[in-house]
């Protein structure tokens, strides 16, 4: 099925919720339930979308998965197959299967693993499939990750064309900070036939989001706001842009770009009858997308546009310590190196463990899903056993560079699928079947045969570097001006970017700093981009500040300046260098095994209540302003936080008496019955657990009357409430006002997705905390 062999434009559905909610679906019913208890109810739904102009409906299976559907009496396969016949009865052109996030955060962020991710999506995917549906609508996904294993399980198992849409923030980033560039960099690569955004947000709060998706975007863009974000109005939940005022922001749409639009909360029949009206007259967008050379991790995407830099230690080749850490599985050694590089200034980290006797494929596997667990900066998978690359850059989150494939027929065979499948970048080496050329043309000649291969997979130009090869000055002197030469013409001839691994040139002989920084210089003269260099060597990193500055990348010599700036502060600040790193540092960088071991040894010296509140508290608050100013976002966060909770448990094992829980302000936490979220209210749990705080977790779906009961019997001040979907917002209000007739004096604050300021105001609570940060400012303010 080609959804754009004929059509310009389609037409999507609207919002199940919303409609369910007005045919009766009351607080806390699971809507995919009426699949099969009240079918009659889906179809007259599916029906009143046609009718009003959607070319495609979409099935009411967000949540049949299962681990939603664990406690029901009907499987997954049931739900999903009578929902897509429902779906298919309304006589719709095509019919779109529903998937919705899990409803559990994936690791590092939580205990769900990306192969148990996997495995669930792939059970809808294939219910979907058997039961006849059209297309994979992959929709409100806020972690790019479980993003990535829908897509899989979707590309996987069925032949359906794919849609993907993630929901972001006011600020402009998903609930765990992905971008949209770096969203549609990574989601096109693994291969979807369209991509975009939906829920949230209101069409005029997406339309820069929008615009940022269709300057990368190759593939059609698909958009679902909802009609606004929701207000009360006495006991019913109002979205406040009506269906003329929708069609209009579809108009403003259109002339973008976007090619497939329809609504999410909030939207009716009436709606996408308007957006028919403007889809009929409107004239495609011409939209052209500029070739991009990048790499990403789940939170930031590294432009290889002049320079970037690539790190080379995370490497066992000629480092004998990190040979023993790969040996003996000291993941905080290789972590560490991971850190210090990202400190200083590396763009992209290369990421090698081939060593004889190691697993390569496991260890591979199991380092990148580490090091993404502590710093965003992009990963270059580096190996030369094309199972190993596969192992890992399947488990990345993001779109990585493999290091690397070459001019050779058999290798060329089996790399170029896997970058293909997993939209990965390449690094090309121009070596084949007779070794490496000895001039420039002949490893030219060899680029441009892999750029051809290349391309008959599908990957795109942009995609690929080209390594010329270091040989080394000290035995094959003539070779290294033949590989500057090389780095030009490929620049020149084939308009492709370049790696090189510089410190190569150096081995066997004396001062090699000074061979390297002025090999260096040379190469980046030629055209060079991505030198694979030590970030932590002073010299290397000092020439390419440089650099930049020469070659008008650094605008006003500004990033030069304060990194010499920096240079002389940490000069003056020698002896405080050479120490150790403080454990304030130690817990920003999320470093658990060191935080582990320092608490340990202040033991000796501190009492635990000095380290918490002289160093645990004001850390964390320093954290706590840096993502609320958007310096760093959830994962750094929760690895700090994770850092915390490591040196706690040591203080609690090693010193037990002095920290008296009793003693501790108590805050209880709930999910609001009907609601069976609980990720942000587990993320808070966390957050104010780490300030001391004694949380009562009752979890989530929690009936009204067990909150009030056990907010008696524990006597709290501060209670949390959290509901995520618009259908269980009114049970937050009636449990807030339960709770206020029984205790008068405790304070409520309440969180989700669906809420507003406003509108938590308007329910009756008295604090609105827009994430766990703002629950500990929260928190502190009642307990003062």
């Amino acid at each position: 099925m080609e959804l754009f062999k004929d059509k310009q434009f389609l037409v999507f559905d609207g919002a199940m919720g919303t409609m369910l909610q007005e045919a009766g679906l009351e607080p806390g019913e699971l809507p995919e339930l009426y699949n099969l208890e009240h079918s009659e109810k889906i179809a007259q739904i599916h029906k009143s979308y046609v009718a009003a102009g959607a070319d495609i409906v979409t099935t009411n299976t967000f949540q049949a998965n299962q681990l939603k559907l664990q406690d029901c009496s009907y499987s997954v396969e049931e739900v999903i197959k009578k929902g897509v016949a429902l779906a298919k009865s309304s006589n719709a052109k095509w019919v779109a299967l529903d998937i919705g996030p899990i409803g559990k955060m994936l690791e590092p962020l939580g205990e769900v693993s990306f192969q148990q991710a996997y495995e669930i999506f792939k059970r809808q995917v294939i219910a979907g499939r058997e039961a006849g549906a059209d297309l994979i609508l992959i929709e409100t996904i806020s972690d790019l990750y479980e993003a990535k294993a829908a897509v899989l399980a979707a590309k996987e198992n069925s032949s359906l064309p794919v849609i993907c849409t993630m929901t972001f923030q006011e600020d402009g980033r998903t609930f765990v900070g992905t971008d949209p560039q770096t969203a549609t960099i990574v989601l096109q690569g693994l291969g979807v036939d369209c991509l975009g955004i939906n829920c949230s947000l209101g069409p005029e709060e997406m339309l820069p989001l929008v615009k940022t998706v269709l300057q990368y975007a190759k593939v059609p863009v698909i958009v679902q706001s909802n009609a606004g974000l929701p207000k009360l109005e006495g006991d019913e939940t109002v979205f406040p842009v009506g269906s003329q005022e929708f069609g209009a922001y579809a108009q403003e749409l259109v002339k973008l770009g976007v090619q497939l639009i329809g609504g999410c909360c909030g939207t009716t029949p009436q709606h996408i009858e308007e957006v028919k009206k403007v889809i009929t007259r409107a004239i495609p967008a011409e939209r052209r997308v500029k070739p991009v050379t990048c790499v990403a991790s789940a939170t930031k995407t590294a432009t290889i546009n002049q320079v970037a830099v690539i790190g080379e230690r995370i490497n066992p080749t000629g480092k004998k310590r990190m040979k023993e850490a790969l040996r003996n599985n000291q993941l905080d050694f290789i972590l560490a190196e991971a850190i210090d590089q990202t400190k200083a200034g590396a763009d992209i980290l290369d990421v090698n463990v081939g060593l004889p006797e190691v697993d390569e494929c496991e260890m591979l596997e199991k380092i990148v899903k580490e090091i993404q667990g502590v710093v965003d900066t992009p990963l270059q998978i580096d190996s030369s056993n094309p199972e190993a690359i596969e192992a890992a850059v399947r488990v990345y989150n993001g779109k990585p560079i493999i290091n690397s494939v070459n001019g050779k027929k058999e290798w060329m065979e089996k790399i170029f699928p896997i970058a293909k499948k997993y939209g990965a970048a390449l690094i090309g080496l121009t070596l084949d079947e007779k070794g490496i050329p000895e001039t420039a043309e002949e490893r030219l000649a060899i680029a441009e045969k892999i750029l051809k291969g290349a391309e008959s997979y599908g990957i795109a130009k942009e995609d690929l570097i080209i390594d010329c090869l270091v040989m080394t000055a000290s035995a094959q002197q003539k070779m290294v001006e033949e590989t500057i030469k090389a780095v030009a013409l490929v620049k020149r001839e084939l308009g492709l970017k370049t790696a090189l691994g510089v410190s190569n040139v150096s081995f066997g002989l004396p001062n090699r700093e000074l061979i390297n920084r002025t090999f260096l210089a040379a190469t980046l003269g030629a055209g060079l981009n991505a030198p694979i260099i030590d970030p932590l060597s002073k010299e290397m990193m000092d020439t390419i500040a440089a650099f930049k500055v020469l070659n008008n990348q650094d605008q006003e010599a500004e990033e030069f300046i304060k990194k010499i700036t920096q240079n002389i502060s940490q000069h003056n600040q020698e002896a405080k260098v050479q120490g150790e790193k403080g454990l304030d540092e130690l817990i920003i960088e999320g470093r658990q095994g060191e935080v582990e071991e320092r608490v340990i040894k202040m033991l000796v010296d501190h009492k635990p209540l000095h380290i918490i509140d002289n160093y645990f508290i004001p850390t964390l608050d320093k954290i706590g302003q840096s993502y609320e100013r958007k310096e760093l976002f959830l994962p750094q966060l929760l690895r700090s936080a994770e850092a915390v909770k490591k040196g706690l448990e040591v203080i609690k094992m090693k010193a037990l008496q002095d920290l008296n829980s009793s003693n501790k302000e108590k805050i209880l936490l709930a999910t609001v019955q009907g609601d069976i979220h609980d990720i942000g209210k587990n993320i808070a749990k966390m957050l104010l657990e780490n300030y001391g705080f004694n949380v009562i977790d009752l979890g989530k779906d929690v009936p009204i009357e067990t909150i009030v009961e056990k907010a008696m019997e524990h006597d709290v001040k501060l209670i949390g409430l959290s509901a995520l979907m618009t259908t269980t917002v009114r049970n937050m209000e009636i449990t807030i006002k339960a709770l206020k007739k029984k205790m008068p004096n405790c304070k409520i604050m309440v969180g989700g997705a669906v809420l507003t300021p406003q509108y938590a105001q308007t329910i009756g609570a008295d604090f609105y905390a827009a994430d766990g940060q703002a629950g500990i400012k929260i928190a502190k303010e009642v307990y003062k």
